[in-house]
């Protein structure tokens, strides 16, 4: 039964790769990919730099912001290892569903699986199930400088060109207690090698809107109340 879902999942790569190729030619290599305003603070070039790799904490919000620019100016992403990733999310991040491939459970394939969709797809997202081997991480690496696609890992990644990390919640909408959620700000900060010092933004992940949006100079200045929700893992 497992060699049968193996062979599934390895013909559904195939043909990914054949019908992407077709559908897209790779043009010649840009600077950066573009990321939403609120975040290109966080990325020297302004953007996800072509063959670099990027380790994110396990937030689905955060990584769809970071798809959704680079999806909306046509570039193709794939979503490796994800099978409860929500279409209706991505879409309220601003992720455009005709340029977005999932395959969501490779399962001890998805190392190759991630290969694969790199030979195509400008910008590749993974959740390992397991800590990677450093030839993993070779070999995949080596894949992405050779075909200029960025890498988003959800988890610990050795060698990443940077590591971004999520840290002082804070909800809006429960007034003095009770009400609605309607938005959550969050402090977002990133480091690597290509950084002298580390980068962080405030942004709300997500906005009223349901995507990633800045907080607003008057809302980044209010001391900030206790007794705020937290969420884990959003």
């Amino acid at each position: 039964m497992q060699a049968a879902v193996e062979a599934d999942q390895t013909a559904m790569v195939s043909r990914l790769r054949a019908q992407i190729g077709q559908m897209q030619r790779r043009t010649a290599q840009v600077d950066a990919l573009p990321v939403h305003d609120a975040l290109a603070p966080l990325f020297p070039s302004g953007g996800l730099r072509p063959g670099a790799s990027y380790a994110l904490p396990d937030s689905a919000g955060l990584l769809l912001a970071l798809l959704g620019a680079s999806s909306r100016e046509g570039s193709w992403c794939a979503v490796v290892g994800m099978p409860d990733l929500s279409a209706e999310a991505a879409e309220g991040y601003g992720v455009d569903l005709s340029r977005l491939a999932l395959i969501p459970r490779p399962g001890e394939r998805w190392l190759q699986a991630a290969s694969s969709a790199a030979e195509v797809f400008p910008l590749v997202a993974v959740r390992p199930p397991g800590p990677a081997t450093s030839a993993e991480v070779a070999r995949l690496e080596a894949r992405l400088r050779d075909r200029g696609s960025a890498l988003l890992v959800a988890g610990a990644w050795p060698g990443v060109d940077a590591a971004l990390t999520m840290s002082e919640p804070e909800w809006g909408g429960i007034g003095q207690g009770h009400g609605l959620l309607t938005s959550r700000a969050v402090t977002i900060a990133a480091a690597g090698r290509r950084m002298p010092r580390s980068q962080t933004v405030r942004v709300l992940l997500p906005g009223p809107s349901g995507g990633v949006e800045r907080v607003s100079a008057f809302a980044a200045a209010r001391p900030r109340r206790h007794g705020h929700l937290t969420a884990v893992g959003a």
